[in-house]
């Protein structure tokens, strides 16, 4: 009876999966080609795990620009190089405009949050995100000045150095972090403050705890002990330390005067708080906030630090900047947003950094919001889309020599800085990033600042200096390396 049974359950096993093979073989049949899955496992076993966007690229030498693969039982349309990506996001913006759920954070966001959402929440929260942005001075020269007070405090403190290597990491995440904080808190911290430190550390934990693993099988992973919960453990700190923020901001909340990003949600939230199809809630409140953190302090330092360390290896890039500042800055006066404009080299490579170090490879998974002929394929509604960011930045038909690094790619011949249509470093269409104007400031006003104080130098050679990424799947971050400062 028992060898009945257990041959019953096995034949019971084996129809399912066949079945699930068969539906998925079924649901291609107008999806782009790619390689066959296996029930539940997906394409998971032909990608490398350390390093998935190398594997994603091969199969597009054998499937094309435009193919399909399963990452577990997730079924993905995978966008490569610049004109498919284009195609997809600008030529087809509203299509393309979903927004599909990484399960390491999907678990700690809950689809909440500006970052995350879709719909009605999604169109709500990013409205108001990019008007409160812009009433604070994102554009205008209020946060100018705050991005400029920053930088000097970061230039006092890089001096303690007092010439010695250190190690930038953190230097940099706290003076980034903090322009964040002044526009959601309304204060700068003190870089020794305990809190503060311990936050610039969580948020660089958790830039670096993505598993590939989780996201293709989190159902099962979920339920397993292991170091792919560390991710949401700082996830959770970092929630307790903005909700604590915001019930202190709450007890001197006035609705007239807000002075914050937290003060402007507060006071949306009691002006819609008898509407029942609000999406100004609590929940989004922490979430949009954690997303702006995040979003704002990791991106643009992990920039900066590979800016630095471009610059260590290539030095005589550093002495054109130097050149370039003392010509229009001079060594006074502290550097503007418009000096940008009359500076095309420092322009230029500052692009080429963005666009060298690609940061973000594979972008935030998108979604359909309706089913979508694409390229003579039809992607069914609710399909993921991962737009290859990594693939525009190096694409051979669009840079010449990709893989060097290069500022004269965005210089003219007469030496004026040149657009390139392949640079989408905030990707592009109705997901783009939504603080791409801060950020541009931030990056050319901290870059120009620490310049025209320091020369910087390697303890080391620059030939024994290594460019290639420390983690090579959803984010990139530079190895870690010590930095020489001499006052210029």
């Amino acid at each position: 009876m028992e060898l009945v049974s257990a041959s019953l359950l096995l034949l019971c096993l084996c129809c399912i999966l066949l079945a699930s093979a068969w539906k998925s073989r079924d649901q291609r049949g107008q999806l782009p080609p790619g390689p066959a899955p296996l029930p539940l496992l997906g394409n998971f076993l032909q990608l490398d795990r350390t390093n998935v966007i190398h594997s994603l690229e091969k199969l597009r030498e054998k499937y094309g620009p435009v193919f399909t693969v399963h990452l577990g039982s997730r079924r993905v349309v995978v966008l490569c190089g610049y004109q498919a990506v284009k195609e997809a996001l600008v030529d087809q913006a509203e299509e393309f405009s979903g927004r599909g759920q990484i399960p390491a954070f999907s678990k700690d966001f809950n689809e909440h949050g500006v970052v995350f959402a879709n719909g009605e929440r999604w169109r709500q929260l990013r409205r108001f995100s990019l008007t409160t942005l812009r009433n604070f001075g994102m554009g205008k020269r209020s946060i100018e000045e705050r991005i400029q007070e920053e930088a000097q405090c970061l230039v006092e403190e890089l001096w303690k150095t007092q010439g010695a290597p250190f190690d930038p990491i953190f230097n940099l995440s706290q003076a980034i972090s903090n322009i964040i904080c002044s526009i959601v808190f309304g204060n700068r911290f003190d870089y020794e403050d305990e809190k503060f430190i311990t936050l610039n550390k969580l948020i660089f934990t958790r830039f670096r705890t993505l598993i590939p693993l989780y996201n293709a099988f989190p159902g099962i992973l979920e339920k397993i002990p292991g170091p792919h919960h560390v991710g949401s453990k700082c996830s959770q700190e970092i929630i307790s330390f903005i909700s604590e923020r915001i019930k202190l901001q709450q007890a001197t909340l006035d609705l007239n005067a807000p002075q914050n990003f937290i003060d402007c949600f507060l006071a949306k939230m009691e002006q819609e708080k008898q509407n029942p199809s609000t999406e100004f809630s609590m929940e989004n409140l922490v979430m949009s906030t954690f997303n702006l953190f995040f979003a704002g302090t990791e991106t643009v330092s992990t920039t900066l630090r590979y800016g630095f360390l471009i610059l260590l290896k290539h030095p005589q890039v550093q002495e054109k900047i130097h050149q370039e500042i003392d010509a229009v800055i001079g060594r006074e006066r502290a550097p503007t947003v418009e000096d940008r404009g009359r500076m095309p080299y420092t322009d230029a490579t500052l692009h080429e950094i963005q666009r060298f170090s690609d940061i973000l490879p594979m972008s935030l998974p998108h979604t359909v919001t309706r089913d979508t002929r694409f390229r003579g394929y039809l992607i069914p509604e609710g399909t993921y889309v991962y737009p290859l960011l990594s693939t525009v930045h190096f694409d051979l038909e669009e840079h010449k020599t990709p893989e060097a690094f290069a500022p004269e790619r965005f210089l003219s011949e007469n030496g004026c800085f040149k657009k390139q249509n392949a640079f989408l470093p905030f990707s592009a269409g109705k997901r783009a990033c939504l603080g791409e104007g801060l950020a541009r400031m931030e990056l050319f006003l901290f870059f120009t600042t620490v310049l025209q104080r320091f020369a910087l130098r390697s303890p080391v050679a620059p030939e024994q200096l290594s460019l290639a990424p420390d983690v090579s799947n959803f984010g990139k971050v530079p190895q870690r390396y010590q930095l020489c400062l001499r006052q210029r």
